[in-house]
């Protein structure tokens, strides 16, 4: 019997802290199918600009269709990829410099998938969902931040 899963609310509000990051890990000792694992943390960089340096992003969303689209996306790296798990965090509001914005998580019975959908996953992600990040600078200028 085929699992049916529904939409989950991948958004945290603020940095995914290190200890949700180790607990989602470790919720997954107990599952004895899985052989790999495959992890993309998204960090905040301290880009150089010419209006002056990078120190924090605010993120911010259309959440009901980021989070529609964030679904068929799942789904269909479900039905292209022989995974066990899949879980997607994904920061709102301002997360500082060296702080994680996002949490991409794949596991399989073996490691190439769980690889392969990881890296789909995330060029997805920044590619497809409707998130928008604005660079907060230090000379208090902003600008809206253009995925690359």
């Amino acid at each position: 019997m085929e699992k049916v899963r529904s939409p989950k609310n991948i958004f945290v509000q603020g940095p995914i802290l290190p200890e949700k990051i180790a607990q989602s890990i470790a919720n997954h000792a107990t599952k004895t199918d899985i052989g790999g694992h495959s992890i993309f943390l998204g960090q905040i960089r301290a880009d150089e600009k010419p209006e002056g340096k990078v120190i924090a992003i605010e993120y911010t969303c259309y959440e009901e269709m980021a989070l529609e689209k964030a679904f068929e996306i799942r789904e269909e790296i479900f039905a292209k990829y022989p995974l066990t798990c899949m879980h997607i965090y994904h920061s709102l509001g301002e997360i500082k410099v060296g702080e994680i914005c996002l949490f991409v998580f794949t596991s399989s019975k073996h490691r190439k998938a769980a690889m392969q959908a990881c890296d789909e996953l995330v060029e997805r992600i920044k590619a497809e969902l409707p998130i928008w990040g604005k660079e907060i600078l230090d000379s208090s200028a902003t600008q809206w931040k253009v995925n690359t």
